[in-house]
């Protein structure tokens, strides 16, 4: 872990972030005194593909179906009728 005061790291900041991208944590410091550090970030996941699941997952037709009275007014306070 690398220590730098902040106008070093202003200074050379591009140096110091491909020190990061290799894995490294930098601890910035404010008058020798640590305030923040900057490690590098887990690559995100990527992200699924929409559909990838298509036709693997049944839906019931009773799903469709309206929700009975006593269900729905949990939710709304009101009936289907209303």
């Amino acid at each position: 872990m690398t220590r730098v005061n902040v106008q070093e790291a202003k200074t050379h900041l591009s140096q110091y972030l491909d020190r990061v991208e290799a894995g490294e944590t930098i601890v910035l410091c404010r008058h020798n005194r640590p305030i923040a550090e900057v490690r590098p970030i887990r690559a995100a996941r990527p992200l699924r593909k929409f559909g990838m699941d298509q036709g693997k997952v049944e839906i019931p037709p009773e799903f469709f179906e309206p929700l009975p009275d006593d269900i729905l007014r949990s939710f709304t306070g009101l009936t289907a009728d209303e």
